[in-house]
């Protein structure tokens, strides 16, 4: 093992992952029912864990102390800005919601003067020890602690993320609720729609109804659904007004009153009723051509940076888009490109023709990208809200999932668009025998996948080369997305993300025979089926012998079908270059190398010392995935 390199510094990747995936959220309100009180006034939280605070009457706020120094804010503490709200039951549309980083004790205390809320006992613990420095005696040196409190009003925010929350199109309604508040720089700004079809636009407020020139600007977005999970987010980067509106011309919604405002002022010339006044007088309204600008448009979390125009269509992952192949020259919709982080590229850098082995690589390449998007949208399916597994992962881990589907259909776009401008057949999707009954299992056959369609990639590039160039950069592109796809799903099996310096190289024949035997139902495939070498039998593992100190695997016995006669090796395919043989003896046994790494593909065959490309004329049964171990993983 390699002395500088401590096994639990080199996890630390993994252990971050682990956070990630099982990170908690709580909600902590704060002044509700009109008592002085956080509530809970105390909780345990884990890194990666998040907290919400809410807001009720009248004017609270949330402040970070020392415990020796309750009631006064600490240097560089984490603190939300006083948040005003007139109701004791319900919760203002602003809240603060903050990480924690590590298990040490967080003290918090609400600064507001009026009625010295701190020195009444309004505190707040994270993570407070059960003995010695206790939230009993943090709250107890509060009661005592010297007025007045810190911050004052009109501090602004730090250590946490405020956000407002504006509805757009409240209760079936035209108008933005609030329509007219005050803020304090930093704050986030989060609209988000709701019937029927409204978008957000800044104006000047001279101008109402048209755009400002540099403002930000959200499409028109046609829904039916209250809280439709489409939002718009823009930051409060000063205190200057605000002024904002909805363009929808059908009955006029600016001009009907759908206006909004921040820190408007109050009274004068340019207070909000002032700017709605000025809107119902204003000119059809009119939007940007294209949009978002300025701000963060975002479908249930998914980013989305354009959507070709000022209307978004959030078409997402259709069950359809498994087994339909686009049209050339057709996009999937911004939703899917957003999830995906981008579209497929606007020029391939097509040759003027193709060789029929480059058509049988792009249709290998599609046939093996058929059974990854099916396999991805089921699990994703099933992860969902609603799904037979939801809530296994948290909503972040099931979002990563969504955009590698996303990423399959683009990256399965790039053959069959090429295909289809070379005039040639594309492969129909079959039907596919996913029997997962856990998401263990259904992560092992995305894994097995994903390693195949990595492989074979490298196996056709390599092929390539020669006559077919063009293929080189529009497959080498997919590789460093496919490599992460697969260290997510490494790590949501508690592996190593990166097992190896290089990925493997597969001839694509075998990928295509372990997919048809494996995973494809007989017969499903249509009229357009097409076969890409022999489809060879399972190489079954019968037994595997592991060190128990290390988790290494040093040997497996396999099933040698009876009709292959003589003497039989294993084809240990691992990183590129790292081909390796071993003879199975009598019994079926075979030793497995010791320089094997993470993941790794066997095949049975009746000769040695071949070349990765030939190994498929003397195959047996295979190829089969298997973990090794870890090498640096133990001492």
């Amino acid at each position: 093992m390699l002395s500088w390199f401590e096994t639990s510094n080199i996890a630390l990747g993994l252990a971050a992952f682990a956070t990630l995936a099982n990170a908690a959220h709580y909600d902590v309100t704060v002044g509700k029912g009109g008592q002085l009180k956080f509530d809970p006034e105390t909780l345990t939280a884990q890194p990666g864990d998040t907290v919400t605070y809410r807001f009720f009457a009248k004017n609270h706020a949330v402040a970070q102390s020392t415990f020796q120094n309750p009631c006064q804010l600490q240097d560089n503490g984490i603190f939300s800005g006083f948040t005003p709200n007139t109701s004791p039951d319900v919760e203002a549309p602003t809240t603060f919601t903050i990480t924690v980083n590590d298990t040490k004790p967080l003290w918090f205390y609400c600064p507001q003067t009026n009625g010295n809320h701190c020195q009444s006992g309004m505190v707040h613990a994270i993570n407070a020890p059960a003995t010695g420095n206790t939230f009993d005696a943090y709250k107890a040196g509060a009661q005592k602690a010297a007025t007045p409190s810190t911050p004052p009003v009109g501090t602004l925010p730090a250590g946490g993320l405020r956000k407002l929350h504006i509805d757009v199109g409240f209760n079936g309604n035209l108008m933005f609720n609030p329509n007219n508040v005050t803020e304090l720089v930093g704050t986030v700004l989060e609209f988000e729609y709701n019937p029927a079809n409204h978008s957000i636009v800044q104006s000047s407020f001279d101008k109402p109804c048209q755009p400002l020139d540099g403002g930000f600007a959200a499409p028109f977005f046609p829904t039916q659904q209250v809280h439709s999970g489409v939002t718009f987010e823009v930051v409060v980067k000063d205190d200057k007004p605000i002024w904002f509106y909805c363009a929808q011309t059908t009955k006029t919604h600016c001009q009907a009153g759908m206006v909004g405002s921040v820190n408007a002022a109050a009274t004068g010339d340019k207070t909000f009723d002032a700017f709605k006044s000025l809107a119902a007088k204003a000119p059809p309204s009119t939007i940007p051509p294209n949009t978002p600008l300025v701000g963060t448009l975002k479908v249930n979390g998914t980013i989305i940076n354009s959507v070709g125009g000022n209307v978004l269509n959030t078409t997402g992952l259709d069950p359809s888009m498994v087994g339909n192949v686009p049209p050339p020259g057709s996009n999937y919709s911004p939703y899917v490109g957003g999830m995906a982080g981008g579209n497929q590229p606007a020029d391939y850098g097509w040759a003027p023709s193709i060789s029929d082995d480059a058509v049988e690589f792009l249709q290998a390449l599609q046939y093996i990208s058929n059974a990854l998007v099916a396999f991805l949208f089921e699990g994703f399916t099933r992860l969902s809200s609603g799904g037979q597994w939801a809530g296994v992962y948290p909503v972040s881990i099931t979002q990563t999932l969504g955009s590698l589907t996303a990423q399959a259909l683009i990256h399965r776009k790039t053959y069959s668009d090429s295909l289809q401008h070379y005039q040639k057949p594309t492969v129909s999707a079959c039907q596919y025998n996913i029997n997962a009954s856990s998401v263990d299992e259904w992560l092992q056959d995305v894994q097995t996948i994903l390693t195949l369609s990595i492989s074979a990639k490298v196996d056709t590039m390599a092929l390539a080369a020669t006559n077919d160039s063009w293929l080189i950069p529009a497959l080498a592109t997919e590789l460093g997305s496919e490599a992460r796809m697969s260290a997510v799903i490494n790590m949501m099996q508690s592996h190593f993300a990166a097992t190896a310096p290089r990925e493997a190289l597969m001839p694509y024949q075998l990928a295509y025979s372990y997919i048809a035997n494996k995973y494809v139902a007989s017969g499903s495939c249509g009229d357009g089926n097409k076969e890409f070498g022999k489809v060879f039998p399972t190489l079954t593992v019968k037994e595997k012998t592991i060190e128990p100190s290390s988790g290494s695997l040093i040997s497996v016995k396999v099933d040698v079908p009876s009709s292959s006669t003589g003497d039989h090796w294993i084809a240990w395919i691992g990183a590129w270059g790292g081909l390796q043989y071993t003879p199975v003896d009598v019994n079926g046994v075979a030793t497995v190398p010791t320089s094997l790494s993470g993941h790794v593909w066997m095949v049975l065959t009746t000769k040695k010392d071949l070349k990765a490309r030939d190994i498929e004329t003397a195959a047996v049964a295979g190829p089969e995935m298997i973990w090794t171990t870890q090498q640096w993983g133990s001492s």
